[in-house]
C-alpha cells in the first residue's frame, strides 16, 4: 500500500466520521426544535369544557333579539316562533384563547368513541365568539330552516326532552389547533337542560401523527423492500 492509497482512505475515514457527526448534531438539533414548538403550542393551546357550578349568569343575545341566560352547567334548549335556540356556557381550562368556529348537531346522545364529522361539515358561526385562558365564555346556536331533516329531529327532541349533541369545532388565537369537543344536552329537574363535556379531539395533532405514521410506514417498507433484494 503507497502513500497515496493511505492518504486517500485517511481522507475517506474522516469524511465519514465528519458526516456521522454532521447528521448527529442535526437530528439532535431537529430533536431539540420540535420539543420547543410542542411546548410554545401547549402555551397557546384551548380546551373547553362545559360551564361548572357556581360559574356566573350570563345574558346571550340572538340577531332576531331573542334573549336567553344561561348559568354555570345550565343550558338552553328551546323552540320559540319556528326557531330552536340552542346556548350553554363554556369554561376554558386551557392556556389558550380559544376562537370557536363551527358547529355541528346530532339529534341523539352519542356515546362511546364515535369519530367528528370532518371540519368541513361544521356549520360556521355567524358571531365570533371567544374564550378567554382560564376564563368563562359561552356557545349559541339556532336552527331555522324548518326543511331541514335535523330541525324536525330537535323540535321532537325539546318536546319529548331527549338527548342530544352539539360538536364545536375551535382554534387558538393564531388560527391552528383545531380542536373538536363533544357536548351533550341533557335534560334536568323542571324543565331544564344542562350541557356535560364528553370528548375532545386535537384534529390538527391527529394529521401530525398520521403524517408521521406514514412515513415511518414507508421506511418500513422501504427497508423491507432493500432486505428483501
Amino acid at each position: 500500500m503507497n502513500a497515496a492509497t493511505i492518504a486517500s482512505l485517511t481522507t475517506a475515514a474522516g469524511t465519514l466520521v465528519l458526516a456521522v457527526a454532521t447528521f448527529s448534531a442535526t437530528r439532535s438539533a431537529n430533536r431539540a426544535s420540535a420539543i420547543a414548538e410542542r411546548s410554545l403550542l401547549a402555551t397557546l393551546r384551548p380546551v373547553l369544557v362545559h360551564g361548572q357550578l357556581g360559574d356566573p349568569r350570563q345574558k346571550i343575545g340572538f340577531a332576531d333579539q331573542h334573549w336567553v341566560h344561561v348559568e354555570g352547567p345550565g343550558a338552553v334548549f328551546e323552540e320559540s316562533d319556528g326557531v330552536i335556540y340552542l346556548a350553554f356556557g363554556l369554561r376554558n381550562v386551557g392556556s389558550g384563547i380559544a376562537i370557536l368556529k363551527g358547529w355541528l348537531p346530532t339529534p341523539a346522545r352519542i356515546l362511546g368513541n364515535h369519530p367528528h364529522a370532518p371540519a368541513e361539515a361544521f356549520r360556521p358561526q355567524t358571531r365570533s365568539l371567544y374564550v378567554p385562558s382560564g376564563g368563562l365564555g359561552f356557545w349559541q346556536g339556532a336552527l331555522r330552516d324548518q326543511a331541514e331533516p335535523v330541525y324536525t329531529a330537535f323540535s321532537e327532541a325539546a318536546r319529548n326532552r331527549e338527548p342530544v349533541t352539539i360538536d364545536l369545532l375551535y382554534a387558538d388565537m393564531n388560527g391552528g389547533q383545531h380542536t373538536v369537543t363533544r357536548l351533550t344536552l341533557l335534560p334536568a329537574q323542571d324543565k331544564n337542560w344542562v350541557a356535560s363535556v364528553s370528548r375532545h379531539w386535537m384534529i390538527d395533532r391527529q394529521e401530525a401523527d398520521g403524517r408521521l405514521r406514514g412515513r415511518w410506514r414507508g421506511r418500513q417498507r422501504s427497508g423491507t423492500a432493500a432486505a428483501g433484494r
